[in-house]
């Protein structure tokens, strides 16, 4: 942690000055016996990630690239990755769950799963735009988000698993169309569109 009469960001670049200058004279070793990454800049990632990030964004801004904690960067932008699959996953299941609900509990049907509806197919959307190339995993992950769906729809309607499809009944044209709403329409439906 950095002192309190320190900003964070002068405490990063003093912790790490020493070991980017020893990295100097090292510069024709291997990654792995880089003194830079095993030593100092390693135990800032793992004390104060906060200040590790500040410091590698700054390395990068500067182009001082054998101060770079390679090793820990990669792991970084690896989970960024799984996060984003992560998420769509989580999406598809509050999104399914909610569908799910729409069907088989007309008569319960409200503005709320109406609205949690149409957010969770935007934000869907708004996340395939923005990584496309989450699109290829799209079925991946509503077929395992389905299981969450199920669980979600049983949790909230008290109805029993046997009740609902064990495998997933729409595609992902219905999921994602924001016209598509399962089961049949009443004319309360009407209202919330």
């Amino acid at each position: 942690m950095a002192p309190k009469n320190q900003p964070l960001e002068v405490y990063c670049w003093r912790s790490l000055l020493s070991c980017c200058e020893y990295q100097a004279k090292w510069s024709n070793r291997a990654t792995m016996n880089n003194p830079c990454l095993t030593g100092k800049l390693t135990s800032v990632y793992e004390e104060d990630f906060q200040a590790w990030t500040i410091q590698q964004a700054k390395f990068l801004q500067e182009g001082e690239w054998s101060c770079l904690d390679v090793p820990n960067l990669v792991e970084e932008i690896e989970s960024l990755g799984r996060q984003e699959r992560q998420e769509l996953e989580n999406r598809l299941g509050v999104l399914l769950g909610h569908l799910l609900k729409w069907e088989f509990q007309p008569s319960n049907r409200s503005r709320s799963w109406y609205a949690t509806i149409r957010e969770q197919r935007r934000r869907i959307r708004r996340l395939l735009d923005r990584s496309p190339s989450l699109q290829p995993y799209l079925h991946e992950a509503m077929t395992i988000a389905y299981q969450d769906a199920l669980d979600l729809a049983v949790r909230e309607t008290s109805l029993s698993y046997k009740i609902f499809p064990q495998e997933l009944p729409f595609t992902g044209e219905e999921l994602l169309g924001f016209e598509f709403l399962p089961g049949e329409q009443t004319k309360s439906d009407e209202e919330w569109q």
